[in-house]
């Protein structure tokens, strides 16, 4: 239970020895509890965009990445990275922007407006990165369909025995079903990080909004 939990259970109890705590107190400390949580929603953000990275430096030199590197598609994988890392800088500035606004904010009702937008920022956030991982799969399954001479040998063999609807039917299965555990570890990760931290910034929200009745 945290220290404005804390206080409200005390106000309830028919005793003078707690000191009450004006309008203006209770917002700060309110405002503060805020400014923290947008604080570490911007900390972990950066902190995933550098583990991802991290991730893909150190994978490749691996197999998989070696056959990437044949597809000659550099025309499609770069400006597919390039957007990637330019909406993703722009959501780390909007959540910086965040913090610094809602540190800086004197005002119970824009308090209130900055905290909706903090939250609608992250569920965009979330969004686009699920919708980015299914885009990059799909340009990936049509790439080794079309350029990957491993798969191009196999769906030629399965034609020859008149089963080419069945590997095709396999290979995009097989793919949807590893897209859609990844998507699931995903959101899994986002409801336990992203998803506390709304739920303390809504009832922050909650709170502020007590105080405007």
């Amino acid at each position: 239970m945290d220290e404005l939990e804390l206080l409200k259970k005390d106000w309830n109890k028919d005793t003078d020895k707690y000191p009450k705590l004006t309008y203006n107190e209770i917002y700060k400390m309110i405002l503060k509890k805020s400014s923290s949580i947008v604080k570490w929603i911007f900390i972990i953000s950066v902190l995933e965009f550098i583990f991802w990275t991290a991730l893909s430096l150190s994978l490749k030199d691996s197999e998989s990445m070696k056959r990437f590197e044949q597809y000659n598609a550099e025309a499609v994988f770069i400006p597919l990275m390039v957007i990637g890392y330019i909406v993703l800088a722009y959501f780390f500035y909007l959540f910086f922007k965040n913090y610094k606004t809602i540190s800086a904010t004197d005002s119970t009702k824009v308090l209130m407006e900055n905290i909706l937008k903090t939250r609608k920022t992250v569920k965009y956030y979330v969004a686009f990165n699920l919708v980015y991982l299914v885009a990059s799969t799909v340009v990936v399954l049509f790439l080794e369909l079309d350029r990957d001479q491993l798969v191009i040998n196999k769906a030629q063999l399965a034609a020859a025995d008149g089963e080419i609807l069945k590997f095709y039917a396999v290979f995009i299965i097989a793919t949807v079903l590893v897209l859609a555990a990844a998507i699931g570890i995903l959101l899994l990760f986002y409801w336990l990080i992203y998803g506390i931290l709304l739920k303390r910034l809504n009832q922050n929200y909650k709170e502020l909004k007590k105080l405007e009745v």
